[in-house]
């Protein structure tokens, strides 16, 4: 019985070695694009945005947060790895994760995303001025009594209101520029018959400058517009060579081109009817290992972060160049 066991232990102590020697291959290997590599305290990084006018990306935290990578003026392709710096901790929101945050330039602010993971019980909208961090407001968006919910992306338009999705409860919250929650948008396309595929729902969100929004459903890998300027209608978007499955966070990159973050690393969509109908026109496939998960342009750049860092004891995570090929 010993002897079994002592090959049984050896057994698996070859298999789970398999899978960990791959991870450090394929850590070891060079990436064939541009990367930013930054130190963290964190293991989870969910979402990156590049903030050109400070130089500089911030980054949301799963154990609350949000950081800055800033960059020199003129930067070294083989520089040494960058370090976050700590922007927002904000004490009101301790125990919930910092999801997607949103750039808002013309208000000079930051938009970000808070939620409970683990219950789904809390879901939150605040905004932080980007010269000051001082925080502007804190919009409270469910809580115990509302169900479950999973507050996760989020999105702005010409005239500042955020727009939340919730890939919980198959939902978008709006609310306005100034904080005050507006309207809930539903739709029965939200939602589809297979239970498994609701298990996580609308996810990455993205304002359309024609004035409408486009989300996706990361389950189904369902791509939806919202029509604002048309009582909100959403209509399902049939997508050639979809769906896209396992899509998270969206980057507008023009009015006809879409990057989708997720698994596989990055699909590049394109649309040449006002986004009625779209293909998946290239690929990305990057460090599949570590999640992407959100998608940001840097001088005229597709760059995608990833949700897992590598390392211990400081874990090094990687924002890296996407360069999309059929």
């Amino acid at each position: 019985m010993a002897f079994c066991s002592t090959k049984f232990l050896f057994l698996l102590f070859l298999l789970s070695a398999i899978p960990i020697a791959y991870l450090i291959s394929l850590e070891l290997a060079t990436p064939p694009t541009h990367v930013y590599n930054y130190h963290s305290s964190g293991w989870f990084r969910e979402c990156a945005k590049w903030d050109d006018l400070n130089r500089r990306f911030l980054v949301s935290f799963l154990e609350g947060g949000v950081a800055q990578l800033s960059l020199p003026d003129h930067e070294d392709p083989h520089s040494s790895v960058l370090n976050e710096l700590v922007v927002v901790k904000d004490v009101d929101l301790a125990g919930n994760a910092s999801l997607g945050i949103v750039v808002d330039r013309p208000r000079n602010r930051l938009l970000l995303v808070t939620a409970d993971v683990l219950g789904n019980l809390y879901g939150g909208l605040s905004a932080y001025d980007l010269s000051t961090w001082q925080r502007l407001f804190l919009t409270h968006l469910s809580g115990p009594s509302d169900g479950k919910s999973f507050a996760d992306d989020v999105a702005v338009d010409a005239e500042g209101n955020a727009y939340v999705t919730d890939a919980q409860g198959g939902k978008i919250w709006k609310v306005g520029v100034d904080g005050k929650f507006l309207s809930i948008i539903k739709s029965p396309l939200f939602t589809p018959k297979e239970w498994y595929k609701n298990l996580v729902g609308l996810n990455g969100i993205v304002y359309h400058p024609d004035g409408f929004l486009i989300v996706i459903h990361t389950f189904s890998g369902n791509l939806f517009k919202i029509d604002l300027a048309n009582g909100e209608e959403v209509k399902f978007i049939k997508v050639i060579g979809g769906p896209l499955t396992f899509g998270d966070g969206l980057e507008l990159i023009s009015p006809t081109k879409l990057v989708v973050a997720g698994n596989p690393s990055g699909r590049l969509v394109e649309s040449s009817d006002g986004w009625e109908t779209a293909s998946i026109v290239a690929k990305f496939s990057g460090l599949t290992h570590r999640l992407a998960s959100a998608a940001t342009v840097k001088d005229g750049r597709v760059y995608l972060s990833h949700l897992v860092g590598m390392g211990y004891p400081k874990k090094k995570h990687a924002i890296v160049e996407a360069v999309f090929s059929t």
